[in-house]
């Protein structure tokens, strides 16, 4: 598998080359090609501060041999009137990179915001919050970082991480017990330590997966707290669980309670609000 850096290297790319195409013409026929400058990146709206390693690495991918200084760290709180960061550059990097550092870091600032909020909510509790894979397509890479940032955990990357059986899987499969055979054979005989996960809809499915057995992760989907916590009586902490289903800010606390170890909700990614940031030119 690629590693984060070189993932990210292939969004720059590919990022730049959307915008670019065949000229910044704008800025190719109004700048002089020496002409070399400075820019602050400004916040405007408070919340967690998400991004700015990444947009230190977009600069760099442009031009290697950037100033850049951090006065804000990713993760930290934010507030209007505030500089995160300083860059001296060519003036063409700074105008070419603007718009994919600040499209980067407000939605990425956006998601950490959102995901302390739902981790606050729950930080007295033993269960933490996960992200899913409710993405944006090519942009998965820094809203799950965003998640991280944010204090949130990410569940899964994408398909080749995990063996994760939801109910198209089961009905496809010929039954619960079917899919799971089928996978565990699969982790046996193919991809030896990925673990499975698997969804169940009621309290008699959370039955016959404790018959069966062979998974790591028991997934409660859209169960009521007090199923959530019958649920667990029956696992008696045999395997993880994890609550789904509709998850909110005004209910992730009582599913908190119920002991379960994990919550996914995929809100903390499709529903979460840019934050307003702005870069700069700094005229001397």
């Amino acid at each position: 598998m690629l590693t984060f850096d070189e993932q990210l290297q292939i969004l720059i790319n590919a990022a730049l080359r959307e915008d670019i195409g065949d000229g910044d013409h704008s800025t190719l026929s109004a700048i002089p090609a020496d002409a070399k400058g400075k820019a602050v990146l400004k916040i405007k709206q408070t919340g967690i501060l998400a991004g700015v390693e990444v947009a230190e690495k977009i600069f760099r991918y442009q031009q290697p041999d950037i100033q850049f200084t951090a006065f804000k760290k990713d993760g930290d709180v934010m507030h209007p009137g505030e500089i995160a960061f300083e860059v001296s550059a060519s003036v063409y990097t700074i105008l070419q990179c603007e718009r994919l550092v600040l499209n980067c870091m407000q939605r990425m600032s956006g998601i950490a915001t959102l995901t302390h909020q739902y981790a606050e909510k729950i930080k007295n509790y033993h269960t933490r919050v996960l992200d899913t894979r409710k993405t944006t397509p090519n942009f998965r890479l820094l809203e799950k970082e965003a998640v991280r940032i944010g204090g949130g955990l990410n569940h899964r990357m994408g398909l080749y991480d995990m063996i994760m059986l939801k109910d198209n899987h089961i009905d496809y499969a010929g039954g619960l017990e079917n899919a799971i055979e089928r996978a565990w054979r699969y982790v046996q005989q193919v991809k030896p330590g990925l673990k499975i996960e698997v969804e169940t809809r009621n309290l008699d499915e959370v039955k016959r997966v404790m018959v069966i057995g062979k998974v790591n992760r028991i997934m409660l989907d859209n169960f009521t707290p007090e199923q959530i916590s019958e649920a667990l009586q029956l696992i008696n902490g045999k395997y993880e669980t994890e609550a789904s289903g509709g998850i909110n800010m005004d209910t992730i606390e009582a599913y908190a309670a119920t002991g379960v170890d994990f919550v996914s909700v995929g809100a903390l990614i499709h529903q979460a609000h840019s934050l307003d940031l702005s870069l700069k030119a700094v005229v001397v």
